[in-house]
């Protein structure tokens, strides 16, 4: 999931693929998924700069390793940090993946997002970063929603289900109290993940060469 998003995307968002076979449903009904404090907030980042870095938006924006590693954990803080402050940052199984949320009516930093582009992406880059940024904001609900900027399983632990455990955690909460759930999503591979946990595609926002953002959104389930 991306942007301002939300995510973060960009939902990054650089989740986990198609879930299947025995040995996946075992490990996913024993993920327990925790809070994670402000002090563990490193140990989060660092798992979000290792599922992200294949991520086709994120590496569009930061082709170079060195600025990938240089730029992306302060764009996750940016974007997803608040989950910290408000106690909606999630992990499991020794921070093997790890998703931020946004509650309603908390934001990322835009300010210190386009301050963080301005000094980081070349010029038509940041053209692009800018532009997306507009046409995000014709997607967002306008009534009270959850945002995840930010859901990501490092490249070691996929397919066994942590990214659906996460999901299905936070997603209670948006139930239990009649709230939309909304996202972006910078990586077509984990459409199909949202679309299995009630989400619905908005649109599709895509400037020059760069990858594709699709804006979802979830309506509470009984």
């Amino acid at each position: 999931m991306f942007f301002g998003v939300g995510g973060e995307t960009p939902v990054s968002r650089s989740d986990e693929r198609s879930e299947s076979g025995p040995q996946m449903s075992t490990i996913h009904e024993s993920a327990a998924v925790e809070t994670a404090t402000k002090a563990e907030e490193q140990q989060v980042i660092n798992t979000l700069v290792l599922a992200f870095g294949s991520d086709p938006m994120m590496r569009w924006f930061y082709p170079s390793p060195n600025d990938y590693m240089e730029h992306f954990p302060e764009f996750a803080r940016i974007y997803g940090g608040k989950a910290f402050e408000r106690g909606t940052a999630h992990t499991l199984h020794d921070f093997a993946a790890a998703a931020l949320w946004l509650p309603p009516g908390v934001h990322p930093d835009e300010d210190a997002l386009v301050a963080l582009f301005q000094d980081a992406l070349p010029e038509e880059r940041l053209a692009h970063a800018f532009s997306v940024m507009e046409q995000l904001e014709t997607y967002h609900p306008t009534e009270p929603y959850w945002h995840l900027p930010l859901i990501g399983v490092g490249p070691t632990q996929q397919r066994r289900g942590y990214g659906s455990a996460l999901m299905e955690h936070a997603l209670e909460t948006c139930d239990r109290e009649g709230e939309l759930a909304y996202l972006e999503s910078s990586n077509p591979l984990n459409i199909s993940l949202y679309v299995r946990h009630g989400f619905e595609i908005l649109g599709v926002i895509q400037e020059g060469a760069m990858p594709p953002l699709i804006p979802m959104v979830r309506t509470p389930q009984e």
